[in-house]
């Protein structure tokens, strides 16, 4: 009998523990993407030159680069300052902003980018996406996943409090995303991915039923895990559609209406994956998700966000338009903006109940 199997692209390296960073040069070398170390790092500007202290006496042949902003004129502006040399890698040392920017670099390069997280805001870290603002708002680009992944739990541990809690956010909606997929699936024949399902459905159910918070060095690795397979279940599928449903049409309608009141991205999808299984009408998915979201401090209602009512039921009406011809319980309900309102508001008054 003939064995069939298919090959999945994934990390040469996913080193997530403390002290991480200092063996940098050793997991370059070890893993022959580079053995003489000439690389080139992008930071960010507010942590860049305390990382680069800690290579005082190591990867001294690399060269560093300052990444201000995560557009798509930054990215293009570090493409032409590193094709001036000749490297083995880029290494993209920093948060969600840095690492975007770093991987649409590598890709217009056709050189291999190693992602080193220094905050879990949300799964770009080892995903094959780059999301940068653009002269139309902000976009989606498709780019190779890292080659490999470090991340130092002594530098998650300094990372503001809300960017690791925006993580848990990005993670648990992937619940909410998979639900889309399951009934495109069912109900129009779109095709489905079972093995991207398992990574992205496995991640996320292991951060929100996780009893740790984020002070525990075990919760921080189980998230930063969670959040690398996240990432690679869309390598997997080819497609953002294991983590990204609903609940990232209300954040991408929240971008583009109110640029100005954008918040993390996790805190965005978060809560669009709250009141995606509201009209689901799935009380105990739904409860899992407020209580997850509550528990670590996350917004689970509309003001939280800085939005009333009204407003952010323009945000729903809206989000659909967001990704043309991606079907979701926002398409599938079909809502008259009456009924809108009224799934707001009656979403915001069970929010409130379940909290209270």
């Amino acid at each position: 009998m003939p064995v069939l199997a298919r090959f999945v692209t994934a990390p040469l390296v996913v080193d997530v523990r403390r002290g991480a960073l200092k063996e940098l040069a050793q997991v370059l070398a070890d893993q022959r993407i580079s053995t003489s170390g000439r690389v080139a790092i992008a930071v960010g500007p507010t942590y860049g030159p305390i990382v680069q202290n800690t290579f005082e006496h190591g990867l001294v042949d690399a060269d560093w680069f300052t990444v201000d902003g995560g557009t798509i004129n930054t990215a293009i502006r570090l493409v032409d300052q590193i094709k001036q040399q000749r490297y083995d890698a880029i290494v993209g040392i920093g948060g969600g902003t840095v690492l975007d920017v770093t991987k649409f670099a590598a890709a217009r390069l056709g050189l291999p980018m190693v992602a080193v997280a220094t905050s879990l805001a949300h799964d770009g870290i080892g995903s094959p996406i780059s999301t940068l603002d653009n002269d139309a708002g902000r976009g989606s680009y498709g780019v190779p996943a890292p080659i490999a992944v470090v991340v130092d739990l002594d530098l998650i541990a300094q990372a503001p409090p809300r960017s690791v809690r925006s993580g848990i956010g990005e993670i648990v909606s992937n619940l909410s995303a998979i639900a889309d997929w399951e009934a495109a699936h069912a109900a129009h024949g779109e095709e489905i991915d079972g093995l991207a399902v398992s990574l992205a459905r496995t991640s996320a159910q292991a951060v929100a039923n996780h009893p740790g918070g984020i002070a525990d060095e075990v919760f921080l690795a189980t998230l930063a895990e969670g959040l690398v397979l996240s990432g690679i279940s869309m390598v997997v599928a080819g497609t953002s559609r294991p983590s990204s449903g609903a609940c990232h049409e209300i954040s991408h309608a929240i971008d583009l209406l109110h640029p100005e009141r954008r918040a993390f991205h996790g805190e965005q999808v978060g809560l669009g994956a709250a009141f995606a299984w509201y009209l689901r009408g799935d009380e105990a998915a739904f409860a899992t998700t407020v209580d997850c979201l509550y528990r670590h401090g996350l917004p689970v209602r509309p003001a939280e966000l800085g939005f009333g009512l009204e407003e952010f039921g323009e945000v729903v009406a809206y989000a659909p338009q967001t990704r043309p011809g991606r079907i979701t319980i926002l398409e599938e309900s079909a809502l008259t903006p009456e009924g809108i309102a009224k799934a707001v508001a009656d979403f915001d008054d069970q929010v409130s109940t379940r909290i209270s």
